[in-house]
């Protein structure tokens, strides 16, 4: 062995050679042997070369598309013998609902929300094991989860941060859900407390908690389309008082709302739509920048009706409602970077009432270009009666005029 380069013995017995070529194949037997001799050789086993695998088709890095359409990602690899290619959903354990065709492509059909994640295509056969990754995002769904959700003990408070989810290709806002956990709570369960958390941010400052007293705390994302999942449970105590000291007296404190959602919103039947009325966020930091108008039918997803109705309003005209139909409006108020959660949702149904007009064929909600070019056509068909009518005039006058003259004046006489 020694004459061949890159070949050596390991101090078990193993044969290691650096590079495989040509002048490895063949038969291999082992002699085992100590100072008393050998009991003879190994049975012979055979090398050959191989080739391991390697991909032809590599899927994207990533994928986006509308929940319920179908994907399809490509992945092919070669090698000697031909590898296996398979799929797999990194982190699920169980079944995915996606299909492989005989091109060795993952095929969703369609696609829903659960396989939205990172998937990873592997290719195997006798000699090694290649894999690559691509990420899917599900479009239009609810928010996911928030992840890694860690609270930090403060003096009688708590510092709760996360790692935000898929938003499903909306805006989506969070709220942190919290409660004491009693050993023997009074009833039969206990109420859970939510905070809003202003947009953008990832962390929320939870304050007059009780100290010596464990608290659980969740987080749970929403976007126009609802709510995702609550995120998994930790539970914390804040920090209290040092023992060997004299605790300050606090004063008393009232927890910090950054904005509180609009309040009592009605909704009343009028000849022209359905009046929707409401009072303004009872609590808010910094002086509100409006409201945003949101409605569902027959229990579908909510829209953004109406994001820009001023702050100074306290009720909306909602005509174009269809007949028959179920609706369900709510509002959001906004102040600066902060949204609220939504009000309390009021239920109209249009069964037996009237088809409403929409916005646009009321005379009054015409839009300014339309209406000023019907009040300017008015304007040139009155002046062009106006001067038809002067010219009329003028005409019939100077006719007049002249079949007077020819009375007026005295007859012809021919003498011979």
């Amino acid at each position: 062995l020694s004459q061949l380069p890159g070949w050596s013995v390991r101090p078990d017995g193993s044969i290691v050679i650096a590079m495989g070529n040509d002048d490895v194949l063949g038969m291999y037997s082992c002699t085992p042997y100590n100072s008393y001799g050998t009991a003879g050789e190994s049975q012979p086993t055979r090398v050959l070369l191989k080739d391991p695998p390697a991909f032809t088709v590599r899927p994207k890095e990533e994928y986006f598309q509308e929940v319920g359409r179908e994907l399809v990602i490509p992945c092919m690899a070669h090698g000697d013998p031909p590898p296996t290619v398979t799929w797999l959903k990194v982190g699920s354990t169980g079944k995915s609902g996606a299909q492989v065709d005989g091109n060795s492509s993952l095929i969703f059909r369609p696609l829903i929300k659960e396989q939205h994640g990172v998937w990873e295509c592997t290719a195997t056969n006798q000699v090694a094991s290649i894999s690559t990754a691509t990420s899917v995002y599900v479009l239009g769904t609810s928010p996911h989860a928030v992840t890694n959700v860690s609270v930090l003990p403060l003096l009688l408070a708590a510092n709760i941060s996360w790692e935000p989810g898929f938003d499903g290709g909306y805006f989506q806002r969070f709220s942190v859900w919290y409660t004491p956990l009693v050993k023997h709570p009074p009833r039969a369960h206990h109420d859970w407390v939510s905070l809003s958390v202003p947009a953008g941010a990832q962390h929320l400052l939870v304050e007059n908690l009780q100290p010596d007293m464990s608290y659980q705390f969740s987080i749970l994302a929403q976007n126009k389309l609802g709510s995702g999942p609550f995120s998994q449970i930790v539970t914390s105590m804040p920090r209290g008082f040092p023992v060997t000291t004299v605790p300050p007296e606090l004063p008393a404190m009232t927890m910090r709302v950054f904005l509180s959602p609009p309040q009592t919103l009605t909704a009343n039947e009028t000849v022209r739509g359905v009046l929707l009325q409401w009072e303004p966020p009872a609590q808010f930091s910094v002086a509100l920048s409006g409201y945003a108008l949101e409605l569902r039918q027959d229990k579908g997803g909510w829209e953004v009706l109406d994001r820009s109705i001023p702050s100074t309003k306290t009720q909306v005209l909602v005509p174009g409602l269809i007949k028959d139909a179920f609706y369900e409006f709510r509002l959001v108020a906004f102040a600066g970077s902060y949204i609220s959660d939504p009000s309390n949702t009021v239920n109209v149904s249009t069964a037996g009432m009237e088809v409403y007009p929409s916005r646009t064929q009321l005379p009054e909600l015409l839009p300014q270009p339309v209406l000023a070019g019907v009040i300017g056509g008015i304007c040139f068909l009155s002046v062009a009666v106006i001067f038809s009518t002067m010219a009329a005039c003028i005409m019939n006058r100077r006719r007049a005029a002249r079949i007077q003259k020819r009375r007026q004046d005295p007859p012809l006489v021919f003498s011979p």
